[in-house]
C-alpha cells in the first residue's frame, strides 16, 4: 500500500488527501483534470497501473448546474467512477471513492445508517448514486466514503463566504431548516488514510464530523471565529429558489467505522475550532 494516486488532486479535498498520505509516509502522486480525464477509459487504465491505492476525489460538484446538465454530470460521477474502479480492479489497486449525502432524500429525522436505501432527489444525487453502484459492481473491495458539508483551506467553501460577507454587511440571513455535519477536508483526508491503513473491508462508510447543526448555527460559529459581531438571522429554504433541492436532513451515522475499529471524526464544533484559523486564514 505504498504508492498512492489521488485523482482530482487540485480540488479542496484532493489537496488535503495528498498532504495526509504524504504525512503518513506514502509515496503520493496527484493528478488533476488536465492530467487525467476519467471519462477516458484507456487513459484511466494506463494512469492507474502501478499504484497500490487510488483515491477518487474527482467529481462534477456543481449541484445546480447538474439539473440541466445531468448527462455531463453522469459522465464524470458515474462513468468516470466506473472507469477508475475497473482500472483499479485490473491492476490490483485499492480504490477509495468519495460520495455524498445527496444520495439520500433528506427526509429522515435520525442519522442515516450506511445501508439505508438511497433515494436522491437531485440530478447530482442521482449521478453520485450511480457512481456508488458502478464502483461496488466493478471493484467489490473498494471503499466508498460518503461525506457532506465539506469546507477547507484549499478552495471556496461556506465558512470563507460567510466570513467575507459578515465583514461587508450589517446582518446576515442563513437557512435554519437544513441540518447536517460540517466536515473539514483535512479530517476527511485523515479518515481516508486511517481506513486504508486499517485494511477496512470493502463497502460504504460515512466520513462526516459527529454531531449536527443547521447552516444558520454553523454560520454563527463562523462569524464568531472570524472576529465579527454581525447578527445572523434565521430564514428558510423557501426563501432561496435554487434549481436543485437540498436535503433537509443530511446527518450520517458512523456505526460501520466503529465496527471495523476506525474512530469517526470528532464533533463538528470541536473540529471547527481547530480548523478555523487555517480555513479562514487561507485566501
Amino acid at each position: 500500500m505504498r504508492r498512492w494516486l489521488v485523482v482530482g488532486a487540485a480540488g479542496m479535498l484532493g489537496q488535503d488527501v495528498l498532504a495526509a498520505a504524504a504525512d503518513a509516509g506514502y509515496e503520493v502522486t496527484g493528478v488533476g483534470r488536465s492530467e487525467l480525464d476519467v471519462t477516458d477509459a484507456a487513459a484511466t487504465r494506463d494512469t492507474v497501473a502501478g499504484y497500490d491505492v487510488v483515491v477518487n476525489c474527482a467529481a462534477w460538484t456543481a449541484v445546480d448546474d447538474a439539473e440541466t446538465h445531468e448527462a455531463e454530470a453522469f459522465t464524470v460521477n458515474a462513468t468516470g467512477a466506473a472507469n477508475l474502479a475497473r482500472a483499479a480492479a485490473a491492476s490490483g489497486a485499492r480504490l477509495v471513492h468519495v460520495s455524498t449525502d445527496y444520495v439520500f432524500d433528506g427526509g429522515a429525522s435520525s442519522p442515516y445508517p450506511e445501508d439505508a436505501p438511497v433515494a436522491p432527489r437531485s440530478a447530482y444525487g442521482r449521478t453520485k448514486a450511480a457512481g456508488e453502484w458502478a464502483v461496488r459492481a466493478e471493484a467489490p473491495d473498494a471503499v466508498v466514503v460518503r461525506t457532506a458539508w465539506l469546507y477547507g483551506a484549499g478552495g471556496r467553501c461556506f465558512p470563507k463566504t460567510i466570513a467575507r460577507v459578515a465583514g461587508e454587511r450589517d446582518r446576515l440571513s442563513v437557512v435554519d431548516d437544513q441540518t447536517g455535519q460540517p466536515t473539514w477536508t483535512a479530517d476527511l483526508a485523515d479518515l481516508i488514510v486511517r481506513l486504508v491503513a486499517a485494511r477496512a473491508p470493502g463497502g460504504i462508510y460515512h466520513g462526516t464530523s459527529s454531531g449536527e447543526v443547521t447552516w444558520c448555527g454553523f454560520a454563527r460559529e463562523v462569524v464568531a471565529a472570524s472576529g465579527h459581531a454581525t447578527p445572523v438571522d434565521t430564514t428558510t429554504s423557501a426563501a432561496y429558489q435554487l434549481p436543485a433541492p437540498r436535503p433537509a436532513y443530511s446527518v450520517l451515522g458512523h456505526d460501520r467505522l466503529r465496527e471495523v475499529g476506525v474512530e469517526p471524526i470528532g464533533d463538528w464544533a470541536d473540529r471547527w475550532k481547530v480548523a478555523a484559523p487555517t480555513v479562514l486564514g487561507a485566501p
